[in-house]
């Protein structure tokens, strides 16, 4: 008997120690049973920005469709086919790949399970390829709002930008359309602003979003020279940035998501966010996958900002007509940014 207590101790001590990221025990190779697994760049689920959002898209299947759900993080690039296989070995029916980075990986797995569906979240397909959708936004156009916003709301007339790698081309997109927005406001103001923008690309690419520390230093090193507004364009690297934004009483502006809702620490002073709107994107391919109309190439999401939340009373009300007229401008193509969509050579 007390060897029966010992195994059945030890069984649950290793189903407590199961990563929470291994796969669900569900049957996915059951037809009525419809599995989505989602699997991150270098980076955590938790991150607060890009990930979370691209999960909580994947979670509203679950709420939405019925779907079996689960995640896997990957730690080094490297575990990109690996992890990817486990899902699809499992035989799950969409995957949702996240990252420029992962972009070869899907692809490369689109011709090894044809019968699976994978969506890849900021992954530009150059060439069709049958299973496969890229999900992309204008994401110049959302660093364009909030660096007009920025600009527009300076009062020492510096702001910086602190982002991932520029090797990212949205990273780069955001950062470049942060520098456009500002000379944008400056153009209708008469105002001349200075804009700092940093890339993380001194770094290899496992650390570059991951680097919270470096991006607090690179915020303060901007605030040091006069910024007084910093936007934080780069995962877990951008929330350190815009976190010690905050803690400084400057303004601080968030990325791809709303940050105001996930990121409490800075929310007191967090102007705005320049958003992608991922999470539906991410249900919406999956749903179309689900209902037999898969598209295949590209599929562009929307960009827009987000409320100004505590600090809507200090915005002036001529700033946010001009915010709106921007916006307008952007959706209908009146206004462009002018930033190509890879950095040139």
């Amino acid at each position: 008997m007390k060897k029966l207590y010992v195994l059945l101790a030890a069984f649950l001590v290793a189903a407590m120690i199961l990563p929470a990221c291994a796969p669900a025990q569900a049957d996915c190779t059951d037809e009525a049973t419809f599995c989505v697994g989602l699997v991150t760049d270098v980076g955590k689920i938790n991150d607060k920005s890009f990930n979370q959002s691209a999960w909580e898209g994947v979670q509203k299947t679950e709420k939405d469709l019925g779907a079996t759900i689960q995640y896997i993080e990957t730690a080094d690039a490297k575990d990109y086919d690996k992890n990817i296989s486990t899902f699809a070995d499992a035989g799950y029916d969409v995957i949702v790949t996240v990252g420029f980075g992962m972009g070869e990986a899907t692809v490369k797995a689109a011709g090894t399970y044809p019968n699976i569906k994978f969506v890849g979240v900021d992954q530009f397909q150059a060439a069709d390829t049958p299973g496969v959708v890229g999900l992309n936004f204008p994401e110049d156009n959302a660093g364009f709002l909030v660096g007009a916003l920025a600009a527009m709301m300076s009062k020492s007339n510096k702001i910086g930008a602190v982002c991932g790698t520029d090797a990212v081309p949205p990273v780069w997109r955001f950062g470049e359309g942060y520098k456009a927005g500002a000379a944008y406001a400056d153009g209708m103001k008469g105002t001349t602003t200075e804009v700092f923008v940093v890339y993380h690309s001194d770094v290899g690419f496992d650390k570059t979003f991951v680097d919270p520390e470096w991006g607090a230093a690179t915020a303060q090193s901007m605030m040091d020279q006069g910024a007084d507004a910093i936007f934080g364009c780069g995962g877990i690297t951008g929330n350190g940035a815009i976190t010690k934004a905050a803690q400084a009483g400057a303004y601080a502006i968030g990325v791809d998501t709303d940050q105001y809702l996930t990121l409490p620490e800075a929310a007191p002073r967090m102007l705005s966010s320049a958003m992608k709107l991922i999470t539906p994107g991410v249900f919406d391919l999956v749903k179309m996958a689900k209902d037999g109309n898969f598209p295949v190439g590209n599929y562009f999401g929307s960009a827009g900002y987000a409320p100004f939340h505590d600090l809507d009373s200090e915005v002036p009300a001529d700033v946010k007509a001009e915010m709106e007229k921007i916006n307008a401008g952007l959706l209908d193509g009146s206004i462009k940014t002018n930033v190509p969509p890879v950095k040139p050579e």
